[in-house]
């Protein structure tokens, strides 16, 4: 099944691209206007997209209903300066309080029950309640259209940096089971980051892994292994060793599997539990026994 962007409403549109794109991360941005009101509302079309400078960018999309924009848009135009809060799990009902469009007069700060709190460089407050915070000023504001949906880039260059002490691990990186972030996916559907959700994908960077190909055909028509199990498989650096191999098999648990009349399926279970456990070799070496005559 396929759409044509040409032919199908911007709201089927707007969902289908919402439903693709997630989960995606959540921008909590306050701002402030001419008078001094603050203003605090969240934007899922959000990323950071430059290290050096630092740069993220969220979109300000004109509203599909009405083409309309809020007032996050005109407050970074009159003062080219935002406040970015990270949403964490414990504040997500309040943060939805903020979606709602109140007439332009309205605190939500007030509305939400979150605090303000001083910002060190940039006037828009700061969310006490945030566990980080992005002070940022605004390079440029890209418009992507004049129609119901369109978006408007808000190009933010981050001069200060805030994270609660709660959140760094010993090497003072962020860790995210303390953080605890949502994300926004279609219609209202969200994410949270956390338990089961988060585990660690060890990527190879200084030597190139074996890939695809150089994996046994064998391996491929595994009806145990996933894509995910050959893909761990593929992303070894060597192939095992005949040593590798026969230590391997001297083990008295691997004696006693290949003993089994189903030791085919059995080592190849074997496989699947010691890729969960990131022991690829060990996986790679119990997938070559497994399709041994």
């Amino acid at each position: 099944m396929y759409f044509n962007p040409n032919e199908i409403e911007t709201k089927d549109l707007h969902q289908l691209l919402l439903g693709i794109v997630a989960p995606r991360p959540i921008a909590f941005v306050s701002t402030i206007d001419e008078e001094g009101i603050y203003n605090l509302a969240p934007f899922s079309f959000f990323n950071c997209f430059s290290s050096n400078p630092p740069i993220v960018i969220f979109s300000a999309n004109r509203r599909v209903g009405n083409n309309t924009t809020k007032d996050t848009l005109a407050n970074v135009i009159s003062s080219g300066e935002c406040v970015i809060n990270a949403v964490s799990h414990n504040i997500i009902r309040q943060v939805t309080l903020c979606s709602v469009d109140y007439p332009k007069d309205v605190d939500e700060f007030t509305k939400s029950g979150l605090t303000p709190i001083p910002s060190d460089i940039v006037r828009p407050p700061r969310v006490k309640e945030c566990l980080a915070h992005l002070e940022c000023k605004v390079k440029e504001i890209l418009p992507l259209g004049d129609k119901g949906g369109a978006g408007n880039l808000v190009i933010c260059e981050v001069v200060r940096v805030h994270v609660d002490p709660s959140i760094l691990d010993e090497n003072q990186r962020i860790d995210p089971t303390k953080i605890d972030l949502m994300g926004r996916m279609g219609r209202a559907f969200y994410s949270r980051a956390s338990g089961e959700a988060i585990h660690t994908i060890i990527q190879p960077y200084n030597a190139s892994p074996i890939g695809f190909d150089r994996l046994p055909d064998a391996f491929k028509q595994s009806h145990i292994l996933s894509a995910n199990d050959l893909a761990a498989l593929a992303s070894l650096e060597e192939l095992p060793t005949d040593g590798d191999i026969a230590q391997f098999m001297t083990r008295n648990d691997i004696q006693r599997i290949i003993s089994q009349p189903d030791a085919s399926n059995l080592l190849q279970n074997y496989a699947h539990q010691a890729l969960i456990e990131n022991l690829k070799k060990e996986a790679f070496i119990a997938m070559i026994l497994s399709i041994r005559p």
